[in-house]
């Protein structure tokens, strides 16, 4: 396998003469180290749909770039209703490329993915206009997307950035930042990191909160103000005059003070 690693181009479309079987091992032993559950590659083979729809998107790919039409989409469209997910053979995916659970994800015609990218179930690859050339997003190396999100249009999500569950992508994603919500929003990342082989972190559950930090910056100065307020309480409390006093110390403070 490792003579096979070597030999495999960057991404497939891209280059051609890469192995299309050594291609296929490594999408099944790169399963491995991104999920736990995984005992043995007959297991993987047998019984991950994730794997089974990657295995028929580089059999699809490979007669696309040789410029069948028909039965590309035909083994896509076998694929999807095995699968449940819908890749079609005309995207670009590069090596190590690992669906989990493997149920409504959608990669569509001119996406572009790269090296040791994992997709949960429900996410979408998908394009916002009805005009041919590039109309989905690519993504860099490493990259990992939540549950749920939904990435859309011909951006580009960094290498190693992360993409929360359930968040809506319509802008560009630099390196290594986490996106979250919807619309998506890059953050800071945690700074948590577990990674797993080949330097992937798969803890995108560990993702900031800007709308909690946002009410807890409010909170924070809302305490400030009302301390100011206090304070300012408590000066006029102690300039205040005695009665029958005038034209004293205290009665000129407190006039100032009270604009008066």
């Amino acid at each position: 396998m490792n003579n096979c690693i070597e030999r495999v181009t960057p991404v497939i479309s891209r280059e051609p003469g890469g192995s299309l079987w050594c291609s296929m091992g490594e999408d099944i032993d790169c399963v491995f180290a991104r999920d736990p559950a995984a005992r043995t590659r007959v297991e993987i083979i047998t019984t991950y749909p994730g794997v089974h729809a990657i295995l028929l998107y580089r059999m699809a790919h490979g007669l696309w770039q040789r410029g069948w039409r028909y039965l590309p989409r035909l083994i896509s469209y076998i694929g999807r209703i095995w699968t449940g997910v819908d890749i079609h053979p005309g995207a670009s995916i590069g090596r190590r490329f690992f669906v989990d659970h493997g149920a409504g994800v959608v990669i569509g015609e001119t996406a572009e993915v790269g090296d040791d990218v994992t997709l949960y179930h429900g996410v979408t690859l998908g394009g916002v206009s009805w005009s041919r050339g590039k109309r989905h997003p690519t993504l860099g190396d490493q990259v990992v997307v939540g549950a749920g999100a939904k990435i859309l249009g011909p951006i580009h999500i960094g290498r190693q950035a992360r993409v929360g569950a359930n968040s809506v992508v319509i802008a560009s994603v630099p390196e290594g930042r986490t996106v979250v919500g919807i619309p998506g929003k890059v953050v800071r990342s945690s700074g948590v990191s577990d990674a797993a082989a080949r330097g992937i972190d798969l803890n995108h559950h560990i993702i900031p909160d800007p709308l909690a930090d946002a009410v807890n910056c409010l909170l924070e100065r809302l305490n400030r103000l009302e301390q100011q307020v206090g304070r300012h309480h408590d000066i006029l409390e102690e300039t205040r005059p005695v009665p029958g006093c005038s034209g004293c110390d205290a009665q000129q403070v407190c006039e100032t003070v009270g604009g008066g």
